[in-house]
């Protein structure tokens, strides 16, 4: 092969190695549940009155009780039929309380709302009857 050579590596053109070894890139920290956050699950069929009802009921005992502490995710039965079996929804609107452990659950509207508290296991522990 006429014309071509191999390159060979230059001694000035080589950097360095340095010293010192380089800064770890952050490490992925796996998510752990926040032990304050609630996590809510509310199962509901379409946009019903005791749907709409049960959402709005449990949104101001949220803000009344967990102060942001919460987080409410509505899965609509009549679109993800399937995601019913999981929790073993029977009946509908059902509210699943997915944490703090352990897992409870409240059918209805959510309209009694010393019944819900109690449920979720807010009511003081001196105002249980």
């Amino acid at each position: 092969m006429t014309g071509m050579s191999k390159r060979q590596p230059q001694a000035s053109a080589a950097k360095p190695k340095p010293k010192t070894r380089p800064k770890p890139i952050a490490k992925l920290k796996e998510k752990k549940p926040n032990p304050d956050l609630w996590q809510l699950r509310l199962y509901v069929a379409g946009q019903t009155p005791k749907s709409i009802t049960a959402f709005a009921n449990l949104k101001k005992i949220c803000e009344e009780h967990l102060a942001s502490k919460y987080r409410i995710e509505v899965v609509d039965l009549l679109e993800n039929p399937k995601l019913a079996t999981g929790d073993q929804i029977l009946a509908i609107p059902t509210l699943v309380r997915k944490l703090p452990p352990p897992m409870r659950k409240i059918i209805g509207d959510l309209s009694n709302k010393e019944r819900v508290l109690v449920g979720l296991d807010l009511l003081p522990a001196d105002l249980k009857s």
